[in-house]
């Protein structure tokens, strides 16, 4: 038995896929969530043998008929349930919001059945704001200067690329040859949204060095390989990446691939002088809010304010 299969959960891959644009990661998360929101509803409705283990109960027979009965209440429900038993943080409640609402808005906008939307008035959760983590001008000049081995020329061009240019992991791994033209490498990111992002030197240079001694031999289109000529694959690069991260002394429970990609988004910022306008297309983000979190100001850079003002050096004195 197959206990991922249900034909309304198909259907809105389609959907999500072919109109949305939403990319592979983003649907297999909405799947996840939406499994587990059905085995819910049938634990809750009591459709399910009561002794069975909840990832184990087949949500196959999910069907329109078990969907209309959703009220408000029970969406709330199974937001609880994923906070007390699944121990869901706030992001991760507001993804499985979102996937509910998409399933809802599919059902009764897209292809018009005839049934009440409870989530017309579902209130997405509220995520708490973050700094997020990133590397200082030092730390990240002493991950490049760990790079070393076999793949040198790879693995410095990849870590290169993700502090300049703050490109996703995904993004990286499909790069192809055919995405460098000259100084700009065109990128193919999420929602299969297109963007072209000019090279620095240190990207040219280091581009240059590895596709000098990236094999020949090989039809293989992606541009990073691996010793035996396939597409590097996103776990390896996350495994190179903590490898150096531990060489340069740096703490790779903190440090990850993304965390390269808000370090690329704040040194364009601080030492750049990046506008957040520009950042926003550099980085790929649809919406500008999402471009604020790495604009994140330092303890130094408010003190510097503070005493900038030119009111700051203003003694009044005593009045008499």
């Amino acid at each position: 038995m197959d206990l991922k299969h249900n034909t309304l959960l198909d259907e809105l891959d389609d959907y999500l896929l072919s109109i949305r644009g939403f990319s592979p990661n983003t649907l297999i998360s909405y799947r996840n969530d939406l499994m587990q929101f059905f085995r819910f509803l049938k634990v809750r409705f009591q459709l399910a043998d009561p002794e069975a283990e909840f990832d184990t109960i087949s949500i196959d027979d999910v069907d329109l008929k078990v969907i209309k009965q959703v009220t408000l209440p029970d969406i709330y429900a199974f937001l609880s349930y994923a906070t007390s038993k699944r121990s869901n943080i706030d992001s991760t409640r507001k993804r499985k919001t979102a996937a509910i609402k998409n399933l809802y808005h599919y059902l009764t906008t897209v292809i018009d059945t005839k049934m009440d939307d409870p989530t017309q008035r579902l209130e997405i959760p509220k995520v708490k704001s973050r700094d997020p983590v990133y590397l200082t001008l030092d730390e990240a000049l002493s991950l490049l200067n760990a790079v070393d081995g076999e793949f040198y020329e790879r693995d410095l061009a990849i870590i290169t690329l993700f502090l300049n240019c703050g490109i996703r992991l995904s993004e990286l791994t499909n790069l192809k040859i055919e995405d460098i033209q000259e100084e700009t490498i065109h990128i193919v990111g999420k929602g299969n949204k297109e963007r072209n992002i000019r090279l620095n030197d240190a990207c040219v240079e280091t581009l240059e060095a590895y596709m000098a001694v990236r094999p020949e031999d090989t039809e293989v289109p992606y541009v990073f390989l691996s010793k035996r000529k396939t597409p590097l694959s996103n776990r390896t690069v996350q495994s190179m990446v903590k490898k150096y991260v531990l060489k340069a002394g740096l703490n790779a429970d903190k440090i990850s691939v993304h965390k390269l990609r808000h370090t690329a988004a704040t040194l364009m910022h601080k030492y750049g002088q990046v506008d957040i306008r520009t950042l926003q297309k550099v980085l790929g983000h649809e919406s500008i809010s999402t471009t604020e979190i790495y604009t994140h100001i330092e303890v130094d850079d408010v003190r510097e304010a503070i005493y900038q003002n030119p009111l700051a050096k203003r003694n009044p004195g005593h009045k008499k």
